[in-house]
């Protein structure tokens, strides 16, 4: 096989957005435990010294919940089209990978759909198939991964096919 066969025309990798770096959370964690920590001496001065246990435990949970949001960061798609084939590959935050292949790619659709407020959903579908792409972008990003998979796909119409 050629290696302009299997050149990507697009390939790209898809990440979800997360605002707050490592650095941030651990901030916006302590912030919060100094706040109720404050909140639990008010209430342990006043002789309520129960509110003590529950200090604990709301701190838990907003650990857990940063946790949980950090980890589901780990996911991403990777997008990858060649003369050959589109591969989308899922990765979820566990590591696991699930592969999706579209071939020939010369008959895929890009179809951006406007959804009620404002949303959009981006598919791509090829011989009576349509899988999901993008979920976790903005509207923004998915319209610009469309913008730019129809560019390569129309890249890919105006090519003439390489010797065998």
């Amino acid at each position: 096989m050629s290696h302009a066969k299997t050149e990507p025309l697009f390939d790209a990798v898809l990440y979800p957005h997360r605002s707050l770096s490592p650095r941030g959370v651990r901030n916006v964690i302590l912030g919060f435990a100094a706040a109720l920590a404050l909140v639990a001496l008010y209430f342990t001065l006043l002789g309520a010294w129960v509110v003590l246990p529950f200090l604990g435990l709301e701190l838990l949970l907003i650990w857990w919940a940063f946790r949980t949001n950090a980890r589901d960061g780990r996911a991403f798609e990777r997008v990858r089209l060649t003369r050959d084939e589109l591969t989308i590959a899922r990765v979820r935050p566990s590591g696991r990978a699930q592969h999706h292949r579209i071939a020939p790619p010369h008959w895929l659709r890009v179809d951006l759909t406007s959804r009620p407020g404002g949303d959009n959903e981006l598919r791509l579908a090829s011989h009576g198939k349509s899988l999901k792409v993008g979920v976790f972008l903005t509207s923004e990003e998915r319209d610009e991964l469309a913008t730019a998979l129809r560019d390569a796909l129309r890249n890919l119409h105006s090519r003439p096919e390489a010797p065998r």
